[in-house]
């Protein structure tokens, strides 16, 4: 038992490290001008030479980090600092629009979710809840819009220096 354990470990390795040998691929043409291509030659094929097929992941090498030139325009910090302080007024100033246009929107959402419409009653005087729901999601929609765009401008404030 113990030399067949000892067989199978050198020979496991050994398989493994014999290279892959590639099928030749072979293109024919029948008497018609059917072109067929085949592992397996015949009298009206012939040889494709091809490039062999690599299949290991391609290595990225490193970005390099280049140093800003020399010459390169400078700001200086008042600039800078006049700038960014621009760009958290203009951001403020979208992220108050925003809110009040959410605000505008949710009331709206209010308005339409209180009306019933007469396209919306079925037979007997039920509410039909899929027509209603279908008008509603525009509204709906339009509320989780101004959520999101004040959401991203609050976190761009944040990321603000």
């Amino acid at each position: 038992m113990k030399a067949q354990d000892l067989c199978i470990s050198i020979a496991l390795p050994l398989l493994a490290a014999v290279p892959a040998h590639a099928q030749d691929i072979y293109k024919c043409a029948d008497a018609d001008g059917r072109v067929t291509y085949s592992n397996v030659p015949t009298r009206s094929c012939r040889k494709l030479v091809l490039d062999p097929v690599n299949l290991a992941p391609a290595v990225k090498a490193p970005a390099t980090k280049t140093a800003t030139p020399g010459s390169f325009p400078k700001v200086d910090e008042q600039t800078q600092k006049s700038r960014d302080g621009d760009r958290r007024r203009i951001l403020e100033n979208e992220l108050a629009a925003e809110e009040k246009n959410a605000e505008q929107a949710k009331k709206d959402l209010g308005e339409q979710e209180a009306i019933v419409l007469p396209n919306e009653r079925m037979q007997g005087g039920a509410i039909s809840g899929g027509k209603v729901q279908e008008r509603l999601q525009p509204y709906k929609d339009k509320v989780a819009l101004h959520q999101r765009n004040i959401e991203a401008i609050r976190k761009e404030i944040a990321n603000l220096r």
